[in-house]
């Protein structure tokens, strides 16, 4: 019995500590791995995504704005539409937009299917319109197929085409973060640095809006409490969609996951820096200077904050058939 017991001891002294599996209680959560159950759903969407038949051009695709090569979003001010036509607003990123609790920076769309219809029909995007995308997508003999797979119908309709890409955005968030691996109880992932800066962004307030998986996402808020933000974007936050006054310059507060790479930022990409975003959002939603000293630790730790980032085979697009429209890039 004492050699038993002895065995045990030396058992429970070489298992790890439950802290490592158990994430630290912070106001920021780790992100967990995609879980795909219609395998075909999702590569269908993924086909979409990358898909400029979609636009009128044949030009344009859902990864022109939210390339996947460029942490999901398109690192330009406000993104480039059809015949070259300027965007109202910088593109958020799709990466881990499944967290959001809302799509686009006034919330009009409520989930990611909402959104992925959006495009296809703006004049100043994809400039397309849901029945012409549906007659290229049934021209394509392969798509008809693919499509038949998936939902059991020979008809495509928009909402198959939105729920497809919806599908494929969902798998696309970023665990494995630096900043995940300390939540699981790794205290070597971070630096001295990036401890002090995560100090820095809990003690400032930050963590108030920029919590949970996301690091945000998750609620609207005013651009500007502590002082005006002059911008000279039209944009007006989600009075454009409550009618509310005291929507006005309310916008949803963006993921910090992966910031490092979705330069310019806020909705107007006014900020070309990390650096300077910071600076801004402690002068005008806290009240806070920063220290050049606080804000290289803050900066230092928003880095550990990116994951791993979406891998895949890119799709091999169907062919054209001789019904197929073809693109009008100029007109």
């Amino acid at each position: 019995m004492r050699i038993r017991g002895i065995a045990l001891a030396l058992l429970a002294v070489s298992i790890p500590a439950a802290a490592s599996t158990v994430p630290l209680d912070e106001p920021i959560r780790p992100i967990e791995p995609a879980a795909v159950t219609n395998p075909a759903l999702v590569e269908l969407g993924k086909k979409l995504f990358f898909d400029p038949r979609l636009s009128k051009s044949g030009f344009i695709s859902c990864n022109s704005c939210h390339n996947l090569s460029l942490g999901g979003s398109d690192n330009l001010k406000t993104s480039i539409g059809h015949n070259w036509q300027k965007g109202p607003i910088n593109s958020p990123t799709v990466l881990n937009s499944s967290l959001n609790l809302a799509q686009f920076w006034d919330g009009r769309a409520a989930d990611l299917q909402e959104q992925a219809g959006g495009p296809i029909a703006n004049p100043g995007e994809m400039a397309f319109t849901h029945e012409l995308a549906i007659h290229v997508l049934e021209s394509i003999p392969q798509y008809v197929a693919e499509f038949r797979k998936v939902s059991g119908r020979d008809q495509i309709d928009i909402g198959q085409v939105t729920r497809a890409i919806a599908a494929f955005e969902e798998t696309l968030v970023t665990p494995d973060s630096r900043f995940d691996h300390w939540l699981g109880g790794d205290s070597g992932a971070l630096s001295a640095e990036e401890l002090a800066g995560y100090g820095v962004f809990k003690e400032a307030g930050c963590v108030a809006c920029h919590n949970g998986p996301g690091a945000g996402g998750t609620s609207f808020q005013r651009m500007g409490v502590k002082a005006p933000y002059v911008t000279s974007s039209p944009e007006q936050g989600r009075i454009e969609v409550t009618g509310d006054e005291f929507d006005r310059m309310r916008f949803k507060v963006p993921t910090l996951r992966n910031v490092e790479l979705t330069y310019p930022y806020f909705h107007d990409g006014e900020a070309e820096t990390l650096a300077e975003a910071v600076e801004v959002m402690g002068r005008l939603q806290l009240g806070r200077e920063f220290t050049p000293a606080e804000t290289k630790q803050v900066v230092a730790f928003l880095a550990t904050l990116t994951g791993t980032q979406p891998s895949f085979v890119l799709p091999l697009l169907p062919p054209s058939s001789e019904r197929t429209p073809p693109p009008q890039p100029f007109e």
